[in-house]
């Protein structure tokens, strides 16, 4: 199985600036931000990075740390736009920005996956704050975002009114991702497509505990339920682990054989602006026909 590279490339409202020294530098519309990433193993292209925040980690590797602002940035978040998807951009307490913007290449392949289809009917699992959900419904796609967040479902709903989107046909669901997947198994339910994007650890809304390594290969053997002869595409991505996306691959390849279609695997990384370089984040692997 070939390791393929999926690489996010900067557009209007977002773009890696630079990156090195173990942190990176990127622009969110008009507003700049200083990142911690350990990938980030080479010197910068320049040592000026002027930000309006920088995420300061804590002790803990596996969390903590905090923002501290060197110039006003709206608490209540602002604005951005990727294709035809608006949705609002805001720093949280986990150093995120409220979105993925390395997941602009799935979201562009998903589509493709389904082009020239009336009205597939596709889920999101894990689906944070919607923009994958919208990426898919402002094509025609039936969608489920699900996410044991409600907080994170909620901002979902709202990304969908600020893109014109809260009359498309998308079932909002706050519920553990492994319950909901087993609970559509056994209602008979299939789908055209399926995104997975599931954290290295997580609580489910009942305070269900979920880690990857144990939870994946079961959850990727209930979605293989959820698909058939007519389905499209599955598509997972892995962040934060030390896992190879060999593996996920052969994950996918067992669960997934008897469909036929095609198994691969890679990485995600965006392009660097200052030099071109390709900055890594996470490990992929998808089925598709």
């Amino acid at each position: 199985m070939d390791v393929q590279t999926l690489i996010g490339e900067p557009w209007a409202d977002y773009g890696l600036v630079d990156s090195g020294g173990g942190r990176k530098f990127e622009r969110y519309g008009r507003f700049r931000f200083i990142r911690p990433e350990g990938q980030a193993l080479w010197k910068p292209a320049r040592d000026d990075w002027r930000a309006h925040a920088e995420f300061v980690p804590g002790s803990d590797e596996d969390g903590g740390g905090r923002w501290e602002f060197a110039e006003p940035v709206p608490r209540e978040g602002w604005p951005l736009k990727w294709d035809d998807v608006s949705f609002t951009a805001q720093t949280t307490p986990f150093r995120h920005l409220g979105f993925f913007p390395d997941m602009a290449p799935v979201w562009s392949w998903m589509r493709e996956r389904v082009a020239g289809m009336e009205a597939p009917e596709c889920l999101n699992l894990f689906g944070y704050t919607g923009v994958g959900t919208l990426a898919m419904a402002a094509k025609g796609a039936k969608m489920v975002h699900v996410d044991a967040s409600k907080k994170s479902v909620e901002a979902a709903r709202a990304n969908a009114q600020l893109s014109g989107m809260a009359d498309k046909p998308i079932r909002w669901m706050t519920d553990d991702a492994t319950k909901f997947i087993a609970r559509e198994v056994r209602r008979g339910r299939r789908y055209d497509g399926i995104l997975l994007d599931p954290p290295k650890f997580g609580r489910g809304p009942e305070g269900e505990v979920w880690r990857l390594e144990e939870g994946l290969p079961g959850l990727i053997a209930d979605c293989r339920k959820l698909l058939d002869g007519e389905s499209r595409f599955l598509f997972l991505t892995v962040y934060a682990v030390r896992m190879s996306a060999l593996a996920i691959g052969e994950l996918l390849n067992q669960a997934l054989a008897d469909l036929g279609g095609r198994i691969e695997a890679g990485e995600l990384a965006v392009r660097e602006e200052a030099r071109g370089l390709l900055l890594p984040t996470a490990i992929w692997a998808r089925w598709s026909r």
